[in-house]
């Protein structure tokens, strides 16, 4: 599943490039390193549910780790519980004994034979007809977890326990006294038979199963993308599979897991994770902490510096910049929240948007202009449109462009340029080997993404 929008790492998570795309620890997103986990003979091809305003995301990052997968995308978000019941439907049509994993795409494990052993013992006993989840042995005593409550051991050699109750996020106190009793974090990794997901909802959601059943039956294929009916996806209610399902069933059960987990879910679970010097200070591009502990930067572009300030992360994007006490982490959600009533465009889009065919920058911007940095791959092709309310002035400084405009085309190279006045019919396609890149001038009464009128588009944009 990785269709959520992450906020609680905002700035570098935004709901235009969402936290399980970014690389928030290494080189590779939390979705790609997932993926990973999964080249094991244990796994099938996994199955992508996602946001359809993802879809060439997940196909990018897929294809960046050289990894295969069935992209099926919502229309709408409607939280983990109708993504559950579309899997266990997908699954059921191979057969209805299929044992099915579901995992989220922006949590991580740093042991991965672990966790594959842990998914193999899950697996065997949701073979018997229970409902499994991973159940990480607590390191502290978190309050921003739920914890599971476990019993007696299902399976003869008592790798697996019954689950006796979920419980929800604790206060301090009470996460205490959870972990001396032995209970778990709940990962919220859940494995099970596709039939007997099926009956567990027929018994407490049959309006979401019957919503995700259609919304299925009336798919359709997309460039490659099988694309849920959006009207019947819409009926199913929006709760997570905990509620649906989990807190009701008597068939829960639970693997206990130590295998390094993370929801990577706040500044301070990355800074944890995250390469620390001897005054537990750690720097990711550009950035110089003296004289002081515990500091966090993260800056790939300008230089942010901190002096004489403990305890506090910094996050400088080209747009926005977040300055945060450790403790107070769980206040960024509520920070975004603040920002999108204010209708602030960094609540949602970084100055970088990215698109099928590469993606475009922001430079600079007035009353009647845009300044636009463009990049399109080799072999892209952007659609065939026009705007009423601007015209575009292009200059190549790599690559060369060939554009169409009306009725001709033409070759545009490195340190040319070419104008497209209001309402001219264009395309640009790189026809080369190497990225095309290029400044755009936008200049007119109005400049928003919504005055494009498409008239051809090879991604199904129209």
């Amino acid at each position: 599943m990785c269709g959520g929008c992450g906020t609680r790492v905002w700035p570098e998570s935004r709901e235009s490039l969402p936290k399980q795309f970014i690389p928030l620890l290494g080189t590779r997103s939390t979705f790609q390193m997932t993926v990973e986990n999964l080249a094991d003979p244990l796994f099938e091809t996994p199955i992508v549910i996602s946001n359809q305003d993802y879809r060439f995301l997940v196909s990018e990052q897929l294809k960046e780790i050289g990894r295969e997968a069935r992209i099926v995308l919502e229309p709408v978000r409607r939280d983990s519980g109708p993504a559950v019941a579309v899997g266990a439907e997908l699954a059921a049509e191979t057969d209805p004994e299929t044992i099915v994993a579901i995992l989220a795409a922006d949590h991580m494990v740093r042991d991965r034979d672990g966790f594959v052993e842990s998914c193999r013992q899950a697996a065997a006993a949701a073979a018997r007809g229970y409902i499994v989840t991973l159940g990480v042995k607590p390191s502290e005593a978190a309050t921003g977890y739920g914890y599971i409550k476990t019993g007696k051991a299902v399976v003869d050699n008592g790798t697996v326990l019954k689950v006796e109750a979920f419980v929800e996020k604790p206060d301090a106190a009470t996460a205490a006294s959870y972990v001396a009793a032995g209970n778990l974090w709940n990962a919220g990794n859940f494995f099970f038979r596709a039939d007997v997901m099926q009956e567990e909802l027929r018994r407490f959601e049959p309006l979401l199963l019957e919503a995700a059943a259609e919304a299925l039956a009336r798919a359709h294929k997309d460039l490659g993308f099988l694309l849920l009916d959006k009207e019947s996806f819409a009926r199913a209610p929006k709760i997570s599979i905990d509620y649906a399902v989990m807190e009701h069933t008597d068939k829960a059960a639970v693997v206990p897991a130590d295998i390094g987990w993370s929801d990577v879910g706040t500044w301070a679970a990355v800074c944890e994770l995250s390469q620390r010097d001897n005054n537990g200070n750690s720097v990711r591009g550009h950035g110089i902490v003296m004289h002081a502990e515990n500091v966090h930067i993260r800056s790939d572009e300008h230089l942010t510096t901190v002096i004489g300030v403990d305890n506090v992360v910094v996050v400088t994007t080209q747009d926005a910049v977040l300055v945060l006490d450790r403790a107070h982490g769980d206040k960024v959600k509520q920070l975004v929240d603040r920002l999108k009533s204010e209708n602030r465009r960094e609540a949602l889009e970084h100055k970088r948007c990215y698109r099928p065919w590469g993606y475009f920058q922001s430079v600079d911007q007035g009353a009647r202009y845009q300044v636009k940095r463009i990049v399109v791959k080799p072999g892209a092709r952007l659609s065939l449109q026009k705007h009423f309310h601007r015209a575009e002035h292009w200059i190549v400084v790599r690559g060369t462009a060939e554009v169409t405009r009306n009725n001709e085309v033409l070759l545009v190279h490195e340190n040319e340029s070419i104008y497209l006045p209001i309402g001219t019919i264009h395309r640009m396609t790189n026809p080369g080997k190497i990225d095309l890149e290029l400044i755009e001038v936008q200049t007119g009464s109005y400049l928003g993404e919504d005055d494009i009128v498409r008239i051809e588009d090879i991604y199904n944009r129209v």
